[in-house]
């Protein structure tokens, strides 16, 4: 008697995840097709002027508009720029005073204060000063994105560090590691769930950070063009800025998720 083949559970895993994958996607991408025609139906019902709630035709119309004469793609690339050296340094920042700031109780006594201090203080409040001291030109744009990123990465870099089991440093210290070695083999890998979902909450508050900034003083940028859109009552700019900067928040969003489950497939 010949049976036939089971389904290997490991494969049956794998389609279920493939299917909830798949799943959530189209109900995001349903979500967004619904969003669109009940936009519709509030305009057409308010019956509001265009330069108070313009049409997704008008705003699409606007878009199309601002690529063709290459004006958003460029004011993008400069936001976007801005953005990625905020965050960059931030973070570097972050997770180097965070490790030192874990790694001795004393140091953190002495700049907590400071840092809550810090986190106090709105970026609006300080965003013209730095523009004063820095100058109207990228640096300042820079500084505040990496100040609003600094803090989110800071304490989960300290919270990842102190996660790691004791017992995993008595591991190492019995194999004769090193101080580099124990970084890079042990405290590394096993905060790096924490340090990549402060990496998360920092990936999009980067792009507040740069417009913020550019709200301050800035002759290009998405937020001169919110600002240019206010000015000249064409809220059809404003939203396509706007729907730029979302676009942005969740490319960077889904760079850190790419970055997850390239270094913790381990976790699986």
């Amino acid at each position: 008697m010949f049976t036939s083949p089971q389904p290997s559970p490991i494969l049956g895993e794998g389609v279920q995840k493939i299917m909830k994958t798949s799943l959530s996607r189209l109900l995001g991408l349903l979500s967004i097709l619904l969003f669109i025609p009940i936009w519709e139906l509030i305009v057409r019902a308010s019956n509001l002027p265009k330069f108070i709630l313009p049409s997704p035709i008008d705003v699409w119309t606007r878009f199309l508009k601002s690529l063709n004469d290459g004006s958003l793609l460029y004011h993008t690339s400069i936001t976007f720029f801005e953005v990625l050296l905020g965050l960059l340094a931030g973070t570097l920042f972050a997770t180097i005073i965070g490790y030192m700031l874990a790694k001795s109780k004393t140091l953190e006594k002495i700049l907590s204060p400071y840092l809550v201090a810090s986190q106090a203080i709105p970026i609006v409040a300080i965003a013209p000063l730095l523009v004063i001291w820095l100058g109207d030109g990228i640096l300042s744009k820079v500084v505040i994105c990496a100040l609003i990123v600094f803090f989110p990465v800071l304490i989960n870099t300290i919270v990842g560090v102190r996660a790691v089991s004791s017992p995993l440093y008595d591991l190492m210290n019995s194999l004769r590691a090193n101080r580099l070695q124990i970084l890079l083999k042990l405290e590394i890998p096993a905060s790096l769930p924490v340090l990549l979902g402060g990496l998360r909450i920092g990936a999009t508050l980067s792009v507040i950070g740069a417009i913020v900034g550019e709200l301050v003083s800035a002759d290009r940028g998405l937020g001169f063009l919110l600002q240019l859109g206010d000015f000249q009552y064409d809220t059809s700019m404003v939203f396509v800025a706007v729907f730029m900067l979302i676009a942005l928040a969740l490319l960077l969003y889904g760079i850190v998720t790419l970055l997850e489950r390239r270094f913790l497939k381990w976790q699986k």
